[in-house]
């Protein structure tokens, strides 16, 4: 004679599919403990905590460059990610190791290419070359969709704001001196957004030959 007072296990198939609460907790707490066994042992393996041979923090006029690189957003049509397949190293340079990206915070990485990646453009063009890229794209590559950004000849880098930031940088890792830090105003006196820009640009990538 059947049980009519049958009730499924607390954790049973039945129990588990019939409830959504109890299947998007499990859930979180799988992909939570995948995600776990995947990250943490990054934070213990030297080639992804350290930095790669000659790679140095940013000048104040490099870090300048970069902060005005992520306000507008260059991030959204370039990466800076090179995979280790041969299409990618054949048409952009070495691949990406995480120990370039130590002093990055956060870093550029990302899979968006509605232009080239960017992380071994540095000495790839001159400064008039990036400078004429900046003010108007068309007049060095006539097929570009890029935007120009002919402000940033005019506007002078936020010199107060370095000495601020780059404390920030160093109380998360980044070996910024009190020299450096207390230079950095008179590092970028006078010094546009477009030439901090194209400095930062010049060294990216640059420390793996």
């Amino acid at each position: 004679m059947a049980d009519n007072n049958h009730k499924p296990a607390l954790f049973s198939h039945e129990k588990i599919e019939t409830s959504n609460f109890l299947m998007i907790v499990l859930t979180l707490i799988v992909v939570s403990f995948g995600a776990l066994v995947e990250i943490v042992p990054l934070f213990f393996q030297h080639s992804t905590t350290q930095p790669v041979a000659g790679l140095k923090p940013y000048t104040a006029l490099q870090l300048a460059g970069r902060d005005v690189y992520v306000r507008e957003g260059c991030y959204g049509c370039h990466s800076q990610m090179i995979r280790p397949f041969r299409a990618e190293t054949l048409r952009y340079g070495h691949y990406s190791m995480a120990g370039e990206f130590v002093y990055d915070h956060p870093f550029q990485w990302g899979s968006k290419r509605t232009g080239p990646d960017l992380q071994r453009v540095g000495g790839k063009y001159s400064d008039e070359w990036h400078r004429a890229h900046l003010n108007n794209p068309r007049d060095v590559v006539p097929e570009s969709n890029m935007p120009a950004y002919p402000w940033l000849e005019a506007a002078k880098v936020d010199a107060a704001g370095l000495a601020p930031r780059m404390k920030a940088l160093r109380t998360v890792g980044v070996p910024y001196t009190d020299a450096e830090i207390q230079a950095s105003a008179d590092d970028v006196k006078d010094k546009t957004e477009l030439e901090a820009v194209i400095a930062y640009l010049q060294v990216l990538g640059t420390a793996v030959k």
